[in-house]
């Protein structure tokens, strides 16, 4: 049955035509290929980033119009028609936070705020509360143009620099994000710059209460009674901020810029992200460094890099995912290329040794980063998400790179897949699971400050990245790692959902969840009749769609059913399918189903289309729309399929 109760079609694809679709949809992702071997495609997010970004120019006086031209269409394209503010991730809800930096923005590129777009816009974060009821970081944006007290945002004292890793509200106790973002974000505050906004654009219409009249800044809903007990300590120290030292200030001032300059990156930016990268650009401008400073010139140009310009519009992207594409296409092409009916095997499996040399380039061996805080004597061997980020490797990417370069089969590969190797297992956390890219970074605690009201202060061990590391450590059958690989099972039964699935802490969602620990489960061996696994089986049969395919909307991250949305998407309908194929459900008929699915979809160019986002940053708060998802997963997924009707076992043989 489908997820609806109705019955799925029962369509059967031809070999022809799944060679053809397998055939169209290789050439198409191997045309995608850079000449040095890797993938990168487009990264987006929701509205804030591009509306941040026009704000950051006129922060500075640093105004291109053309740019923000082409970036106010795209903002006036992806607000809603439906609530008339703008969403967090395609056909989402109105989020105040959002439009209230959405509709800033384009009133600093010169919307007249009586036209039809606007006045809705405006409406509508009025009737939400108005704009004293955005997040944090709006308000952060917000007192950085006066347009709020600074008391509107939270007490944050720069003092926490100073801070040792020992201490409980240390930066070290955050996740690699919020540190990167917070440390200049400090010094911004201690400081409390005001931006040039040469235009003088203001957004007072946007309250309902007059920004210097409002006194509850910091107001629910909390998420525990810890909320209220930080909402006074906040209230407490305010008073005692001025008695602190100048000297001390001072002192803390310098420590987190001692801590910014050795990860500024070069033009890949401090921590590879765009809220830290612009955080820090206009630290240097309020610390009077020159634009001409190397540190702040190439500061600029690393926010410079993010961004993407076509004819008619423009945006930024959050950061830039490489190596991602680069592994998950990798392990496309080689599933397309293997087996005896492989697809161009030659010619692919050359194309690959390019791209094994690329990445083994890009492992990050002689940086320490700050993972070791909590395990120093480990050797650094992972890789990062991005082109460069080398204090900040993650062990997702990491166990994806390696299990490829493993297939690969390149003995010029066997070094870096064994450093990988070893990091991978050193950065296991204490409850057998694994963070993205911190050891037991889980004082879930801390989520509950007024600061962190997105809720994502923290980078705590998952069950998607978890089952991604047991994949590629039982993929290299190391006898050693047993003992490592039983504790990450052991993290994963107990972390299974009531309904037999699992959460997908990096891909929306569900479906991916269950997806990524199927595979782990098949690559370590566990019976396809374990019961854990048959629960995850029953459970994706019964979210499959009506026509075949799965899709799953962003909404599941916000109390909304698991596994369910109003259309198949192309990179969950592959998501599904390898899921039950790792099951050993090759030939069940719903993987039938989703393949005659894939193919249905597929344009005339080999490729598929989705307009949802498939990804988060933050749940809740930050959704992310990887345009590279639509394109290698389905491939993976068809070419799986065609390789295990040639199988003998029918099971798959790797760990992704």
């Amino acid at each position: 049955m489908a997820a609806d109760g109705s019955a799925l079609s029962d369509i059967q694809l031809s070999g022809a035509e799944l060679d053809r679709v397998v055939t169209a949809a290789h050439t198409a992702l191997g045309n995608a290929q850079q000449d040095d071997g890797h993938w990168v495609y487009e990264l987006e997010a929701d509205a804030t980033i591009p509306a941040e970004y026009i704000l950051l120019e006129h922060f500075l006086d640093r105004i291109d119009d053309e740019l923000e031209q082409k970036m106010a269409v795209y903002l006036r394209r992806i607000q809603s028609r439906d609530h008339g503010g703008w969403p967090l991730y395609h056909d989402g809800e109105f989020n105040i936070s959002a439009s209230v930096k959405a509709y800033f923005a384009l009133k600093a590129v010169g919307e007249d705020i009586n036209a039809p777009h606007m006045k809705r816009a405006r409406e509508a974060i009025l009737d939400h509360g108005g704009a004293e009821r955005s997040n944090v970081f709006t308000r952060f944006q917000l007192a950085l143009f006066g347009d709020v007290p600074w008391r509107a945002t939270p007490v944050m004292p720069v003092e926490i620099m100073l801070l040792p890793p020992s201490a409980f509200f240390s930066v070290w106790n955050m996740s690699y994000w919020s540190r990167t973002v917070i440390a200049p974000l400090l010094v911004l505050a201690a400081l409390r710059p005001v931006a040039v906004n040469p235009r003088r654009i203001h957004v007072r219409e946007l309250f309902l209460t007059p920004p210097e009249k409002v006194k509850d800044w910091i107001r629910g809903p909390y998420r525990s009674a810890w909320g209220y007990v930080f909402k006074g300590l906040d209230m407490a120290m305010r008073p005692l901020l001025p008695l602190v030292p100048a000297k001390t200030h001072k002192k803390a001032i310098k420590a987190a810029i001692d801590f910014i300059e050795p990860r500024l990156n070069g033009t890949d930016g401090i921590g590879a992200i765009y809220p830290a990268m612009a955080n820090t650009v206009m630290m240097y401008r309020t610390l009077g460094v020159p634009d001409t400073d190397p540190r702040a010139a190439t500061a600029w140009e690393a926010v410079q890099k993010l961004v993407v310009s076509k004819d008619d519009e423009a945006y930024c992207q959050p950061c830039v995912s490489p190596i991602w594409d680069t592994g998950l296409s990798g392990h496309a092409m080689i599933e397309a290329a293997s087996g005896p009916n492989g697809i161009a095997p030659e010619a692919t499996l050359a194309a690959l040794k390019k791209t094994s040399a690329w990445l083994r380039s890009k492992q990050i061996l002689d940086v320490k980063g700050d993972w070791a805080v909590r395990n120093p004597d480990l050797a650094p061997g992972g890789w990062a998400f991005q082109y460069g980020n080398d204090h900040y490797p993650d062990v997702d990417d990491t166990a994806v790179v390696g299990m490829l370069l493993h297939r690969e089969g390149d003995p010029a590969n066997a070094e870096a897949i064994e450093r990988a190797r070893v990091w991978i297992v050193g950065m296991q956390s204490s409850n057998g699971g694994w963070g993205a890219f911190d050891i037991d970074n889980n004082k879930d605690i801390l989520n509950h400050i007024p600061f962190a009201d997105h809720g994502a202060l923290l980078d705590p061990p998952t069950a998607d990245v978890t089952a991604r590391c047991i994949s590629f450590l039982a993929q290299l059958g190391n006898p050693a790692d047993e003992p490592v690989i039983q504790r990450g099972i052991e993290y994963l039964r107990k972390d299974q959902e009531a309904d037999g699935s699992w959460f997908g802490r990096w891909g929306t969602n569900y479906v991916y969840g269950t997806w990524s620990v199927l595979c782990a489960f098949n690559a370590a061996g566990i019976s396809h009749d374990d019961p854990a696994v048959v629960r995850a089986v029953e459970w994706l049969r019964s979210v499959q769609r009506p026509d075949g395919g799965w899709g799953e909307g962003c909404e599941s991250y916000e109390g909304g059913a698991h596994g369910t949305y109003k259309e198949s998407l192309p990179s969950q309908t592959a998501w599904g399918a390898l899921a039950l194929m790792a099951a050993g459900r090759r030939d069940d008929p719903s993987v039938t189903r989703a393949m005659a699915w894939l193919a249905d979809q597929q344009d005339d160019n080999g490729e598929w289309h989705e307009d949802p986002y498939n990804a988060v940053g933050f749940p809740k708060v930050f959704y992310l729309r990887y345009h590279g998802y639509k394109q290698f997963f389905p491939l993976m997924a068809l070419a799986r399929y065609r390789n295990l009707e040639s199988s003998n076992t029918r099971r798959v043989a790797f760990g992704f």
